[in-house]
């Protein structure tokens, strides 16, 4: 019995450490996880993308997606940004990118816009998530598709997933 005991612990203990070795970490130097946006990443500054970078991905990693939304607003999700088939050896996106990484494909936006749309809450303070997904594979989709079709084509292939949120409240 004490041997399946201590066997059971080394499965688990082992266990721990492939997902811990697999945890896909997305930063800003920017903003803390959970902290406020600045100004010029939102409607009220410049609009311009923030920087963003990550690490832990899986060595099998094939490409990357990156969708920010927000959960708070009013009409439901609000998507703001949405990026597919970033190569796999693409660590980090600079502040305002306007040169994406070749391949890289942006799908469109709620706004119906292929391209980066910031925070720009009506009222109250609203969260906007950037989530990183490791795909083990590219997306096989056009420019210009919306969130859902990104989502439906990556379902069987992610491989980590990585969580930055930010805040954002208008001054009145």
């Amino acid at each position: 019995m004490k041997k399946i005991f201590c066997y059971t612990i080394f499965v688990m203990i082992l266990m721990l450490a492939c997902i811990k070795s697999f945890a896909l970490t997305l930063t800003s130097s920017a903003f803390v996880d959970g902290g406020m946006i600045p100004t010029q990443y939102t409607c009220d500054g410049k609009n311009i993308s923030p920087p963003l970078s990550w690490q832990g991905a899986p060595s099998n990693t094939q490409s990357y997606v990156l969708i920010m939304y927000d959960p708070d607003a009013v009409k439901g999700t609000w998507v703001h940004w949405v990026l597919f088939n970033i190569p796999s050896t693409t660590n980090s996106l600079p502040t305002d990118v306007q040169q994406l990484p070749k391949g890289t494909l942006v799908g469109d936006n709620s706004w119906d816009k292929e391209e980066y749309g910031g925070p720009c809450p009506p009222s109250g303070t609203h969260r906007y998530v950037f989530k990183l997904y490791a795909l083990n594979k590219p997306l096989f989709l056009k420019e210009g598709v919306n969130v859902s079709a990104v989502q439906a084509a990556m379902q069987q292939h992610i491989l980590a997933i990585g969580v930055l949120v930010g805040t954002y409240k208008r001054s009145e």
